[in-house]
């Protein structure tokens, strides 16, 4: 963000320090959920696969919506979804009313598999995030994030 005179407007020593901190928590935590994930051979894009898919009418999503809902390039998800596959987690079905189309679904063996690791990743997100707050300060923390998220999801166009 620029003034008028394209100056840029510095942060603050406090605006510098909140902005440094959010990101080394955000490093930080996504590096440990992923390390907890490593048993169960597991990265955090393979959870949030399954959280998608699991959640989905029929296990199943059009891998457009996927790419969109995880935030990925249809490319790179496609190698994701082709390492998934390789694993048992999930398939690949066509579209019937768009033949250029595909979907994503989720496996028995995908869906077993999130219901084992689920209890597990819970526990992680529950010691290294959620336990460390007080039920006031988890709220704060939800304000004080919701309108940047609201904000980025705008810019995507709405996703």
């Amino acid at each position: 963000m620029t003034t008028d005179s394209d100056t840029p407007s510095w942060l603050t020593d406090q605006e510098q320090c909140a902005w440094r901190t959010h990101l080394d928590v955000s490093r930080l935590l996504m590096h440990q959920l992923e390390r907890d994930l490593q048993p169960f051979g597991l990265t955090n894009n393979d959870y949030e696969i399954l959280v998608n898919l699991s959640e989905a009418e029929d296990r199943r999503l059009r891998m457009s919506d996927l790419a969109a809902s995880t935030l990925q390039s249809k490319s790179r998800l496609s190698h994701q979804i082709t390492r998934m596959e390789n694993a048992g987690l999930v398939r690949r079905e066509s579209c019937e009313s768009d033949r250029r189309g595909l979907y994503a679904v989720l496996t028995d063996e995908g869906w077993d598999t999130m219901r084992r690791v689920a209890p597990h990743h819970v526990a992680s997100v529950r010691k290294h995030f959620i336990d460390l707050f007080t039920t006031e300060n988890l709220q704060a923390l939800r304000s004080s994030l919701t309108p940047v998220a609201e904000h980025l999801r705008k810019e995507r166009g709405g996703l």
